[in-house]
């Protein structure tokens, strides 16, 4: 587990836009404070430079800092955190110089980040060419016409694709770095900064970006309570008709309302919660997998370590490998016995088709190696 250097480029660091402050700031408060009682070293963080031509001087907030563009180059990870509003207007270029810089930073293996309009900087260096990517939804449109080789998609807090990650706007760069730190350093670490900043680890699945005008914005609300009864019951052999019968609803009501506020299905959405408390128990407790299976819903070893190989990549003795036990985490309930129900929301059933690439982002891995499949950040319970 490494923690490394994060390098955040700060464009027209003369004149900083106030709005511009917010997700630099939510950069800085994850990555910046020292937390040696979660990891020691924590993350490096350099706050790079760029004074763009044309950036007026005197209204903003100005930044002073030892670190210029060529300072994103060798950094494990680059965070574009905004551009200017007359960049995204297209009335002023971006610098050629930031352009430049992320490019070569890319290609020394950098994970490139962006947040909101940041989107705009890593689509003007070619970052997201074949990429499934996401700007806040008021942005994706024009996102999509400046830059047609990638797949921008409004309905999702974040996108991860590997080593390309963007987010949606304002507060879901928080959503953002918190994966970031969940990858890097696993859940429980992850958890307890979300916890410091006195924000959710994951959103609530009623507090979802995903623009559906057929479903007003209250309709969410009967859902929360629901979703969260069901984290907190996954042992339970749980089903979409008894899930929409706590909620007061029909199971196609459920169904419809619950892929609006959260962009999946029923059956992947409680696959996802499910395999994050998997890893959740795998990073803190040494319980033995089978015992895991059972708590987290997903059945016996064989289908924890299918589903494991299937979404995380790993085998779930892999993965606990790359954290140590934490005995101060207290063991789940004993899991309920298995009992029957139609349309069955238990994970030891298929997968539906596609659902490797709609991981939430309560399911980061926690794991670096390799180049994983795109996935869409979600907000469970």
């Amino acid at each position: 587990m490494s923690a490394g250097t994060v390098a955040i480029a700060v464009i027209d660091d003369r004149d900083l836009a106030m709005w511009d402050v917010y997700e630099l700031g939510i950069a800085c408060a994850v990555f910046g404070v020292p937390r040696p009682e979660l990891h020691d070293p924590w993350y490096r963080i350099r706050l790079c430079a760029v004074s763009g031509e044309g950036a007026p001087d005197g209204s903003g907030l100005a930044l002073r800092t030892p670190y210029g563009p060529d300072d994103l180059v060798g950094a494990d990870t680059v965070i574009v955190p905004s551009v200017p509003d007359p960049c995204v207007a297209g009335d002023r270029e971006l610098p050629e110089e930031l352009l430049t810089a992320l490019r070569r930073a890319a290609a020394g293996g950098a994970r490139m980040v962006s947040m909101c309009t940041g989107a705009y900087a890593l689509g003007a260096a070619g970052l997201l060419d074949g990429r499934r990517a996401t700007a806040h939804w008021s942005h994706t449109a024009d996102l999509a016409a400046r830059f047609p080789e990638a797949e921008f998609d409004p309905s999702v807090l974040y996108v991860d694709d590997g080593d390309v990650l963007t987010s949606a706007g304002v507060s879901a760069g928080l959503d953002l770095c918190l994966h970031l730190v969940r990858r890097d350093l696993g859940a429980h670490v992850a958890n307890q900064v979300a916890r410091g900043m006195v924000v959710p680890a994951h959103r609530a699945g009623g507090q979802a970006q995903f623009i559906d005008l057929a479903v007003p914005a209250a309709a969410d609300d009967g859902l929360a309570p629901v979703l969260e009864w069901a984290v907190d019951h996954l042992d339970l052999p749980l089903t979409v008709d008894g899930l929409a019968r706590r909620a007061g609803m029909s199971p196609r009501t459920f169904y419809r309302r619950l892929r609006a506020a959260t962009g999946t299905t029923p059956l992947q959405w409680l696959l996802d919660q499910r395999l994050a408390r998997a890893q959740s128990l795998l990073e803190a407790t040494d319980l033995p997998v089978e015992r895991i299976g059972e708590a987290s819903g997903l059945g016996s070893a064989a289908n924890l370590r299918r589903h494991f190989l299937q979404h995380v990549g790993v085998t779930p003795t892999e993965y606990r490998r790359a954290f140590p036990a934490r005995p101060d985490v207290p063991e789940p309930p004993e899991a309920a016995p298995p009992a029957g129900g139609d349309r069955s929301l238990r994970a030891g059933r298929p997968v539906p088709r596609g659902a490797a690439r709609r991981r939430s982002a309560a399911g980061g891995s926690g794991w670096r190696g390799g180049r994983r499949p795109p996935t869409a950040g979600r907000p469970p319970s």
